[in-house]
Parts: structure tokens; C-alpha cells; sequence
């Protein structure tokens, strides 16, 4: 198993940046792809960020230029630096670690942007 804990979230006013953490443990050995997923009130999961087990990365079109995703290994946690924030990027970000069979989520943490 494995168990992933975000932390960071909080409320910022438009322009402004936060970062968010995510720190894994348990079976960290097994995981390959970690990424950052968000909902907002009334719509579907989306993906925000991904990063592999070597450092590349993909991001969706709405976050390009503005986010970005890092992992640090020997700490076994993926942060996601987000700048530039908007009132549409309000919503609670999930983070996503995948193994080969299995994929686990973190609880999520808010991140509110007021205009």
C-alpha cells in the first residue's frame, strides 16, 4: 500500500502563487508516474500535471507556462509550484502515484483563488 498526504492548499488572490506537496510512503518503491489531478464544485477530475519516475513531465493546456511539477526522491514527495493562479484554478488538487497494477490518491488539499 501506499499512502499520499498534500499539504500547501490555502486562499490567494488572483496573480499570486502557492505550492503544493505531496509526500509519499509506504510501498514508494513501486510507484512510476505521479501527478496532480483538481475538481472543482460540480465538474469532473481533471489532470493538471504528471511527471514519470525520470523527469518528464506533461501538463494540461490550462496550466502550461504557469505550473510546475517536480519530484524529489530521496524525500519521496512531488510538489507542484503554481503561479500566475486564477479564480478558475480554485478547486481541491489530488495527488495521483501509480505502480505498474495499482493507482492511489491522496485526500486533496483546497486551493481557493479570489479575484
Amino acid at each position: 500500500q501506499v499512502q499520499l498526504v498534500e499539504s500547501g492548499g490555502g486562499l490567494v488572490q488572483a496573480g499570486g502563487s502557492l505550492r503544493l506537496s505531496c509526500a509519499a510512503s509506504g510501498r514508494i518503491f513501486s510507484l512510476n508516474v505521479m501527478g496532480w489531478y483538481r475538481q472543482a464544485p460540480g465538474k469532473q477530475r481533471e489532470l493538471v500535471a504528471l511527471i514519470s519516475s525520470g523527469g518528464s513531465t506533461n501538463y494540461a493546456d490550462s496550466v502550461k507556462g504557469r505550473f510546475t511539477i517536480s519530484r524529489d526522491n530521496a524525500k519521496n514527495t512531488v510538489y507542484l509550484q503554481m503561479n500566475s493562479l486564477k479564480p478558475e484554478d480554485t478547486a481541491v488538487y489530488h495527488c495521483k502515484a501509480s505502480s505498474m497494477s495499482m493507482d492511489y490518491w491522496g485526500k486533496g488539499t483546497l486551493v481557493t483563488v479570489s479575484s
